[in-house]
């Protein structure tokens, strides 16, 4: 377990992203769901992220209902603000936001204190939860200004307040993260994408500042929405057709990775995890089965050679931290 800065709240190395479960681009049944959730729990994950963005409060609503099964202290609990939930009542269905769910509401942005401070009561309402323990600032890219002025002091503020135990951001850029590091009071920062095996932009500026503040990193999109997963001509690439180059480069890695009697999946959890100022590596899963299957991945050994000929074939910079071996 890490401990998100000096917050006290704790992570596990592995988390539960519950995107999935909130319908994301298609519908996951309520018992394919719990089921997705109670497995997580199973294989040992304590570490479990949402927003009200998914499935338009969906995916709140089921993961508080699957963990109010366990004891609240044994688990950790993040959700987002920045989109307010209004009623809609409108028709239609929400997949043009890339959720298979009615669309009875619409998203509203707000980064004021007001809106920091109503988004997260009707998260704690949707999740039947007393409390959260992570906040994140979600997508703030078009609202900078307001969410380093206005929101990142609310949350500092229902910090100390103890309504809260630990703030951050959390963005699919490293950039705008880096900012929140440098110039705000942040525990952590949730940055999807931007640090993987074919993509490091967090490498140059956002682990380094980080490092050097004591803010904690959890990583997601390990997989670059699935290329990295299963890499093959129709796979996705943060959520669009594969570049061919990229494709090519990940069939590499896979095919390098079988060399060496490990999966491509392996390596790319292992890799996100390895850099010391990442505390946790999220994954989402919607059903039981990608649950499982993320856990042996993540618990399994990549052997130190396939990093070294990773970074001889240019496949990785030489300069990205790798897993160390354990000794025996």
């Amino acid at each position: 377990m890490s401990t998100l800065r000096g917050s006290g709240v704790e992570v596990g190395p592995l988390a539960f992203g519950a995107a999935g479960i909130g319908n994301l681009y298609t519908e996951v049944g309520e018992e394919r769901a719990y089921e997705a959730v109670q497995a997580a729990w199973d294989s040992g994950i304590r570490y479990f992220d949402t927003a009200p963005h998914y499935g338009l409060g969906l995916s709140e609503r089921r993961l508080g209902a699957a963990l109010r099964e366990h004891p609240r202290a044994a688990y950790t609990v993040s959700t987002k603000v920045g989109r307010l939930l209004e009623p809609a009542g409108t028709g239609g269905d929400d997949l043009a936001n890339g959720f298979a769910v009615p669309a009875t509401h619409r998203r509203v942005w707000d980064f004021s204190a007001d809106g920091v401070r109503r988004s997260l009561e009707d998260s704690l309402e949707r999740l039947g939860l007393d409390r959260v323990d992570v906040v994140y600032l979600h997508d703030p890219d078009d609202h900078a200004e307001q969410a380093l002025r206005e929101a990142a002091p609310a949350l500092e503020k229902l910090r100390s307040q103890g309504v809260v135990g630990a703030i951050g951001a959390g963005m699919n850029q490293a950039g705008m993260l880096t900012r929140f590091v440098r110039e705000t009071d942040v525990d952590v920062v949730l940055c999807a994408g931007r640090y993987t095996l074919l993509d490091q932009r967090a490498l140059d500026e956002l682990l380094p500042a980080a490092a050097d503040r004591g803010v904690s990193m959890v990583v997601g999109g390990a997989f670059n929405s699935g290329l990295l997963a299963d890499p093959r001509p129709d796979a996705t690439y943060d959520y669009a057709a594969a570049p061919a180059e990229l494709l090519d480069r990940a069939l590499r890695m896979k095919a390098l990775a079988e060399r060496h009697g490990t999966t491509l999946r392996a390596a790319a959890l292992a890799f996100c995890g390895a850099h010391p100022a990442v505390a946790s590596v999220l994954v989402g899963a919607r059903s039981a089965a990608e649950v499982r299957d993320c856990a042996e991945q993540f618990a399994a050994t990549v052997p130190p050679a396939f990093w070294q000929q990773l970074k001889d074939a240019d496949l990785l910079p030489a300069h990205a931290p790798v897993p160390v071996e354990e000794p025996s």
